[in-house]
């Protein structure tokens, strides 16, 4: 017993000293898709601040492909003393649904940071579909069972569970056709080559002001302030439908809980300043502040929930 406690408190007192002196090199921030998507523009606004705040470099490394699940393995597989991380959107909570073989194990090879924010999704068709709102395209839809396609920022992506959810909660057969990015998924229902998609406001945002897609309705359950106008899925057709799309920050495990915390802290701090809160609004996310542990409990309760609604999805 005597032993059990001299170890656990030279445990502890290790833990604290590392996150004494923590950050001691380079951190890389993985973002397991393209650049330009949401989930890496909020991981360069995090980033650059990091790095002025402690002094150390702060690399964004984009490294996409097969749903987020090429970089969330890489950083699984990382040393756990937080100097590599993995920004991950909603589709992280789904992939054991969508891949047989992952490489990792989505609960237990991660310990949440914290949240960085969540963004309205935004349900769009390129700005010459005849389409003009939720109900017309849900007609449309029933009128010709998978003759409408959308579009993902690739398969697990939040952009295609958002639109597996819609799917589901109107009873529609719908054709999915995945890219590896949402800056793809833009060009190409603009372009009318796909008849629509959700996608994150703040990617989507200058398309739709420049009148390159048109905004029907947004996924949250209230409206989007960057989008006051638009209603929400629910208001346009069809009711009690929600989605909320979320980016978090994870650490591989076993990262010392006291990193944890001082990188926890040292986020919140960042995502509360005035010019990072403005800069957010601005794009259309909110903060979405939570302990390390608050995180972790979000996350179990996600994988639960959406991985239903991936299950009765049909097999891509």
């Amino acid at each position: 017993m005597k032993r059990f406690f001299v170890g656990t408190a030279a445990a502890l007192a290790l833990a604290c000293s590392w996150a004494q002196t923590y950050p001691t090199k380079t951190i890389r921030i993985v973002v397991p898709f393209t650049a330009g998507s949401a989930t890496d523009i909020m991981a360069r606004v995090v980033g650059e601040k990091l790095q002025a705040a402690w002094g150390q470099p702060v690399v964004v490394e984009n490294r996409p492909g097969a749903g987020g699940t090429l970089g969330a393995t890489q950083v699984a597989k990382s040393e756990p003393d937080g100097h590599t991380l993995v920004v991950v959107s909603t589709g992280h909570v789904v992939n054991p649904v969508l891949y047989d073989k992952l490489q990792y194990d989505t609960l237990g090879d991660f310990a949440g940071v914290t949240p960085l924010a969540t963004l309205p999704s935004v349900l769009v068709v390129g700005a010459g579909s005849p389409i003009k709102s939720v109900s017309e395209l849900i007609a449309a839809a029933r009128a010709k069972p998978g003759a409408l396609n959308y579009a993902s920022a690739g398969v697990g992506s939040a952009t295609h569970v958002n639109a597996e959810k819609f799917r589901a909660s109107a009873n529609l057969q719908l054709t999915h056709i995945p890219f590896k990015g949402t800056p793809e998924t833009i060009v190409e229902t603009s372009t009318g080559r796909t008849d629509f998609m959700f996608t994150p406001v703040l990617a989507s945002l200058p398309a739709i002001r420049e009148n390159r897609l048109r905004a029907i309705a947004v996924s949250t359950a209230k409206r989007s302030s960057a989008l006051p106008n638009v209603p929400t899925v629910a208001e346009a057709g069809l009711p009690g439908f929600v989605f909320d799309f979320w980016i978090g920050l994870l650490a591989p495990s076993k990262t010392p809980k006291p990193v944890l915390a001082k990188l926890n802290a040292e986020v919140l701090r960042i995502v509360n300043l005035p010019e990072v809160k403005e800069r957010m609004a601005t794009l259309g996310a909110e903060p979405m502040p939570m302990s390390p542990d608050q995180f972790d409990a979000y996350i179990k309760d996600e994988y639960a929930t959406l991985g239903a609604v991936m299950r009765s999805a049909p097999k891509q």
